[in-house]
């Protein structure tokens, strides 16, 4: 079975893949504006949203997770059925 998040994976899904997410578009827009990737009209994406948007799932994946870690993205492998990267064995 196909999950619903996994047609949006690529760039330029960065608020249809969270309203899938969370359930609704309202929703999804109140967190990427909470978070400074949404203008507070919840109509156009900020600078750092764009940067986001243009970045596909995985890319965001590997990106948090190098960002929590400190280690180069090139350690970290995406697994798209869990929306996480993991470090490489």
């Amino acid at each position: 079975m196909k999950l619903e998040t996994q047609r949006f994976m690529g760039v330029n899904q960065l608020v249809n893949r969270l309203a899938v997410q969370v359930g609704s578009i309202d929703r999804a827009k109140g967190i990427l504006i909470k978070r400074g990737d949404m203008n507070p009209d919840g109509k156009t994406l900020t600078a750092k949203g764009m940067k986001r948007n243009a970045m596909t799932a995985s890319e965001r994946a590997v990106d948090r997770a190098a960002k929590a870690s400190g280690k180069p993205k090139s350690s970290y492998k995406y697994n798209q059925l869990t929306n996480r990267a993991t470090l490489k064995k």
